[in-house]
């Protein structure tokens, strides 16, 4: 891949919306993206070593947070977000005050379509964002708002107006998405196969998502896109998205909601080590066999008329359903509920904006 950038670009939204990164390294691959993300702000969420010095590339506007940041403004709450682990990334939805989030990992880069062009992921996030979902029909073209698309014939009228896209879930050429034993049995698998398409997830159905090319509207879904406790001192890794995507899910549809998949595509440049992967994931793959069924029959009651509402009495449902497989549900069950209460905090209309990470103006090179 090469790493010359592209002329800067159009920015839409770029009042409306944050980009939310985890890392633990120098952010050198945003040079790649800078002529698609320089004119938004960006949420560096640092994990591990808060002492460790993360360079950012200057002329990004940031605010940087590390472990002492999380501690300092969640206090003795700060025990909901994960440690040594990219769940960590959800703290940077919590201190938004943006109606839209994109996160990404600091291992995908700037991808090519089929002609060759850079592809502007930020872009065909925003645009499957802003257009209707079609969650209660399919549609055999695909996605209707699109550009020489339709609704095909029998699609009914009534539901042609679709429903407000909660999430956009982005794709990747080259390393896919696999889990440890899929990575074992296929270590040169890569993806080539660029597939220009935007589909909704219909109602009643489930779906795997990964957090590293990921966009969502925080107003509509924001309170539900908590990616669970992970990593350090926890018995599972690498179910963080998984866990988010399925309480998510169940939730959007419940309130009507649509989640895409497909475009955009971004370049996943390298594969993480498959027997550390088995060793973070074997727990989560033996228990996504009663995971799994669980999310498919949970029904939630007609009373919850918030996502608020409805990931608390999710959280009820895991600690009575998932509670008896191991006791780290029960302990999960306990953090979610901990996450709508920091989410509520923090997101008052009463509660000042969130003071003291480190910050960056994209105009200057000194910290504040």
């Amino acid at each position: 891949m090469s790493s010359k950038p592209a002329s800067k670009v159009v920015a839409p939204l770029k009042d409306e919306l944050d980009i939310v990164i985890p890392t633990i390294r120098n952010l050198d691959f945003l040079e790649m993206w800078r002529p698609f993300f320089e004119q938004y702000h960006l949420i560096i969420v640092q994990d591990g070593d808060p002492s460790k010095t993360i360079h950012v590339p200057e002329g990004f506007d940031y605010d940087l947070y590390n472990r002492n940041d999380i501690n300092r403004i969640l206090g003795p709450k700060a025990s909901c977000i994960s440690f040594k682990d990219s769940a960590c990334r959800c703290f940077g939805f919590l201190v938004s005050k943006k109606k839209y989030i994109f996160t990404i990992d600091d291992d995908c880069f700037v991808a090519k379509d089929p002609s060759g062009q850079d592809i502007n992921a930020l872009a065909q996030h925003i645009h499957n964002l802003l257009t209707p979902a079609t969650p209660f029909f399919f549609n055999t073209l695909y996605d209707p708002y699109r550009e020489g698309a339709d609704f095909v014939r029998g699609y009914p009228f009534s539901l042609r107006e679709g429903a407000p896209t909660a999430v956009s879930h982005g794709l990747w050429l080259n390393i896919p998405d696999y889990d440890a034993p899929t990575q074992l049995v296929k270590p040169r698998e890569r993806n080539t196969r660029y597939v220009d398409a935007v589909l909704t997830i219909p109602k009643g159905t489930l779906f795997p998502m990964c957090g590293m090319n990921l966009a969502f509207d925080r107003e509509l879904i924001g309170a539900a896109m908590y990616f669970g406790l992970m990593g350090d001192g926890q018995p599972i890794g690498r179910y963080d998205d998984m866990w988010a995507g399925w309480c998510t899910k169940v939730i959007t549809d419940h309130l009507g909601l649509g989640v895409k998949t497909g475009l955009p595509y971004i370049w996943h440049s390298k594969a993480s080590n498959p027997f550390v992967n088995l060793k973070k994931e074997y727990k989560g793959i033996y228990w996504q066999e009663d995971i799994i069924p669980f999310f498919q029959s949970a029904v939630l009651p007609k009373e919850c008329t918030t996502v608020q509402k409805c990931y608390i009495e999710l959280s009820k449902m895991v600690k009575e359903k998932l509670g008896p497989i191991d006791p780290y549900f029960q302990k999960l069950a306990d953090a979610m509920v901990t996450w709508i209460e920091v989410w509520d905090e923090l997101n008052s209309a009463a509660v000042a904006p969130v003071a003291d990470a480190t910050k960056k103006d994209a105009s200057s090179s000194s910290k504040k």
